[in-house]
């Protein structure tokens, strides 16, 4: 059964990839790579814009565990924040939580890393709201699912700064009127909502956001310049950016496995309605998800394997 279980969730993904395929089959056939072939710089450009992201993303990773009272190696860090990329392709990306497991060994907690985590997808969703702001005029369609999103990050903001979620964490390992094992995991939520609310002060607040701002901007303009393949489209970057945020929120609304068949869908959507044909929209929205999803997948499993043999506290005091 543990075989079974460590190979359905992968084995779903491509079941599901495959179903795609199939029905895009017709699109896909009128595809030509020539497009590829002629612009390939501006592939590779738009891979260098995925790569600044990761970077940014772990900047402030090891910002939001410093001031958590955790100092760790930069390099260190560094791998273990792309190691959570092997499991990106998750329902909210929720898989990437497995870097915890780097850490406990560093003696940081569980709840640390999970606060860490909630509050950096926090700004991430805020900072693809801003983005997604570039094209809300042009795509009406999509303005309820923007609405949506952002009523839910105030609320959640509200409901963090007034929650007194250490309190609670501490009512519920002395409680005897639950479960042992519900009240344990109740109060590491709490405990983890508790170390978010310290990571939302008025300078990580801003911090935080400027550096998703950033990083997300970035694969935007990768975007774009993939979009530019075919000028007589006529995308421009602010376009192209938001076209991008919009289609990932869509995807992360959807909690599909890494937003898979809704993101794509509203990328090519959005393009054609800019002027591209059905085939070449769907040429730049595979190029875009293999330079951006899979690229991120690809780079965290190499980490993964990496980070091997390099799990002992002792190992870690030597990194740069």
């Amino acid at each position: 059964m543990q075989t079974i279980s460590r190979y359905l969730f992968p084995a779903l993904v491509a079941v599901f990839a495959a179903a795609c395929l199939y029905e895009m089959r017709g699109d896909l056939a009128q595809l030509s790579l020539a497009p590829l072939l002629r612009s390939w710089d501006l592939v590779v450009l738009a891979a260098l814009c995925s790569l600044l992201n990761y970077a940014f993303r772990i900047v402030r990773w090891q910002s939001y565990l410093t001031r958590l009272g955790r100092r760790l190696p930069l390099g260190f860090i560094s791998l273990t924040y792309v190691a959570g990329f092997a499991f990106t392709v998750s329902p909210g990306k929720v898989g990437e939580m497995a870097r915890a497991r780097y850490y406990s060994r560093l003696g940081v907690s569980l709840p640390d890393v999970a606060g860490a985590f909630f509050v950096e997808r926090l700004m991430d969703v805020i900072a693809m709201l801003v983005l997604a702001a570039l094209i809300a005029t042009a795509a009406p369609r999509y303005h309820a699912a923007m609405w949506s999103a952002g009523v839910m990050v105030i609320a959640v903001l509200v409901c963090l700064s007034l929650t007194p979620w250490n309190d609670i964490a501490r009512w519920l390992e002395a409680t005897r009127r639950l479960p042992r094992s519900l009240a344990r995991l109740g109060a590491g939520a709490c405990k983890a909502l508790g170390a978010a609310r310290t990571l939302l002060s008025p300078s990580a607040l801003l911090f935080g956001f400027l550096l998703g701002l950033a990083a997300w901007g970035l694969e935007g303009v990768g975007f774009y310049l993939l979009g530019s393949m075919f000028p007589g489209a006529h995308l421009t970057i602010t376009l192209g950016a938001g076209i991008y945020a919009v289609a990932v929120l869509v995807g992360a609304i959807s909690f599909l496995p890494g937003g898979l068949g809704s993101t794509e869908a509203v990328m090519a959507a959005l393009l054609t309605a800019r002027g591209f044909t059905v085939a070449d929209a769907l040429l730049v929205t595979i190029v875009c998800r293999l330079v951006t999803l899979w690229l991120a997948v690809l780079i965290g499993w190499v980490a993964v394997f990496a980070l091997r043999h390099r799990l002992e506290p002792a190992a870690v005091s030597s990194w740069p």
